[in-house]
């Protein structure tokens, strides 16, 4: 039976805390025991307890992650998250396992607890990934320079422009900066369907179809060749 990895979250920014939660409950090598919003409460609770590895944010007041990570025991496991780039080097000073760079997603934090565990990623995670998407009604996205949550209700279609995603729901249109296969992982499938390799639409909102186009909110959204039976078998019941 494979170890599982005691983890603690430090990060001032509940957003980004609730995030890496939702991703880690994810993963079976990971068990969170506990979140903190400064390293003050975090260094006290390492004091009494035991912990394998510390997610870790570096911009934080009073004490930041460098400093930290300067007081933690050798043994205590450390993997940066953090918006700013300019901080990996002295991140990897300190023997750090993994450097992240938000808004995090699900495929590099797993990278991420691969180094950590040296294992491959569990052949369940799939299975464990849908029925996670499926439970959930919301994903969150960094749009704006914060994190906006999306409801998958409320969700139209998804368009892609090369690396960023256009997300069409009912009051606006979000652009965010992730590929179009990344976010299609995070929304449940009982929902939504890929019919090209540029569109996502959500079934509850196809009005209309052929065997060229279905029709989401007077928008055409085309329907591809190497998509056009998988798309057509789920809507000709």
């Amino acid at each position: 039976m494979s170890k599982v990895y005691t983890a603690i979250i430090v990060d001032d920014e509940p957003t980004a805390r609730d995030i890496l939660m939702t991703h880690l409950q994810r993963i079976p090598m990971i068990t969170v025991a506990h979140y903190f919003k400064n390293a003050i409460e975090a260094l006290s609770y390492l004091k009494t307890n035991r912990v394998d590895v510390v997610f870790l944010d570096i911009n934080m007041p009073e004490v930041s992650g460098l400093s930290f990570g300067k007081l933690v025991k050798n043994d205590v496991k450390l993997i940066f998250t953090t918006a700013h780039r300019e901080y990996a080097v002295e991140g990897f000073d300190l023997q750090a396992v993994d450097y992240l760079l938000k808004p995090i997603s699900f495929d590099r934090l797993l990278q991420a607890v691969h180094k950590l565990t040296g294992e491959t990623v569990n052949e369940a995670l799939p299975k464990q990934k849908s029925i996670e998407a499926e439970q959930s009604s919301f994903v969150f996205v960094r749009a704006d320079r914060k994190m906006v949550k999306v409801d998958f209700d409320a969700i139209i279609y998804i368009e892609s422009l090369s690396d960023y995603i256009k997300i069409y729901t009912n009051d606006e249109t979000i652009v965010t900066r992730e590929t179009i296969s990344n976010f299609e992982a995070k929304l449940p499938q009982s929902q939504f369907m890929r019919t090209h390799r540029s569109f996502i639409v959500s079934i509850a909102e196809i009005k209309s179809f052929t065997n060229e186009f279905v029709e989401v909110y007077k928008k055409a959204v085309p329907i591809s060749r190497s998509f056009k039976d998988a798309v057509l078998g789920r809507l000709e019941v």
